[in-house]
C-alpha cells in the first residue's frame, strides 16, 4: 500500500504503519512473497553481481566497478575489520564486506524512486543476519576457547574481587547471550522503520497540500513538507550508511571477541 493514498474525505491523515509496512502478496496465494522479500532477493543478486564484476578478474590498475568495490573493501578492512580482528581481519573480509554491502543496499532502497522501501524496516531481515552472527560467535568462541573457557572468560573477567562476580556474572551472560543479538537487529530495524515513517509523513504533507487540497495557506505547509522531505532524505542516506557500518562493525567485534578471550 502507498503512503500517498488519497483519502475518501477532505481531511489530512498521517500514514499509518499498516499502510507503510503491510503488503499484499505479489503472487496471489503465495503469502510470503511480498515487496520486502522481492527487494531482499534483488539486493542479494545485486551484491553478488557487483562483487563478481569487481573481483572475478581483478586488474592491477583498478577501473570502473573494481575501483568502486576496492574503495568499499578498504573502508571495511580499515574501519570495521582491523580494529577488532587485527591479524585475522583478512580471513573475515568476505563476510564483513558482504554484510556491509547487503545492509547498505537494503537501507538505500528506501530512497530509490519506485522501490522506496528499506528492507531492514521489517524486523525479520535484520534478525536473520543478527542470529547468524550470534550463532557464528558462539561457535567460534567454543572452538577457540573451549566451552568452559568461553563462558568463563565471558562471565568471570579476571582481576575483580570474587564477591562482585555474584552480580556481574549474570549481567555479563544476559548482555552477551541475549541483549547483544537482540540490540544488533533492533538498532538497524528501528532506525530504518522510523526514517521511513518520517519520509512518508513529510512526503504526504507536500503531496496533500500542494496537489490534493491546494489553498493559499496550505501551499505554505506543502512547501515546508517538500523542503523537509529533501532534508530528511539527505539525512536518511547518511543514517542508512551509518547503520550498515555499525551492523558490520558489531559483527566484527563479536567475531573478534569469540576468537580471542577479552582480558
Amino acid at each position: 500500500m502507498s503512503a500517498l493514498t488519497v483519502l475518501a474525505d477532505d481531511q489530512f491523515k498521517a500514514p499509518s504503519p499498516d499502510e507503510l509496512f503491510t503488503f499484499t502478496p505479489i503472487i496471489p496465494g503465495v503469502d510470503w512473497f511480498t515487496k520486502p522479500v522481492l527487494l531482499a532477493l534483488l539486493s542479494s543478486v545485486v551484491v553478488i553481481g557487483f562483487c563478481w564484476a569487481a573481483f572475478a578478474n581483478p586488474k592491477v590498475v583498478p577501473r570502473g566497478v573494481q575501483n568502486v568495490a576496492e574503495y568499499g573493501y578498504m573502508f571495511v578492512r580499515d574501519q570495521v575489520a582491523r580494529p577488532f580482528l587485527g591479524k585475522d581481519a583478512d580471513r573475515w573480509m568476505g563476510l564483513l564486506l558482504t554484510l556491509f554491502f547487503l545492509v547498505f543496499l537494503w537501507n538505500i532502497m528506501g530512497v530509490i524512486p519506485i522501490l522506496q522501501f528499506p528492507v531492514a524496516s521489517h524486523i525479520a531481515f535484520p534478525a536473520v543476519l543478527a542470529i547468524s552472527i550470534y550463532v557464528l560467535k558462539v561457535y567460534l568462541g567454543v572452538k577457540h576457547q573451549g566451552a568452559v573457557g568461553y563462558f568463563k572468560n565471558m562471565m568471570f573477567p579476571p582481576g575483580l574481587p570474587k564477591p562482585i562476580y555474584i552480580l556481574l556474572s549474570p549481567i555479563e551472560f544476559l548482555s552477551n547471550m541475549i541483549i547483544a543479538p537482540f540490540t544488533h537487529a533492533v538498532r538497524l530495524f528501528a532506525n530504518m522503520f522510523a526514517g521511513h515513517m518520517l519520509l512518508a509523513f513529510f512526503s504526504m504533507v507536500g503531496f496533500w497540500f500542494l496537489f490534493e487540497k491546494l489553498t493559499p495557506l496550505g501551499a505554505t505547509v506543502g512547501v515546508i513538507g517538500v523542503v523537509m522531505t529533501i532534508i530528511f532524505t539527505a539525512f536518511e542516506i547518511f543514517i542508512q550508511f551509518l547503520q550498515a557500518f555499525l551492523f558490520a562493525m558489531l559483527a566484527s567485534m563479536y567475531i573478534g571477541g569469540a576468537l580471542h578471550a577479552e582480558h
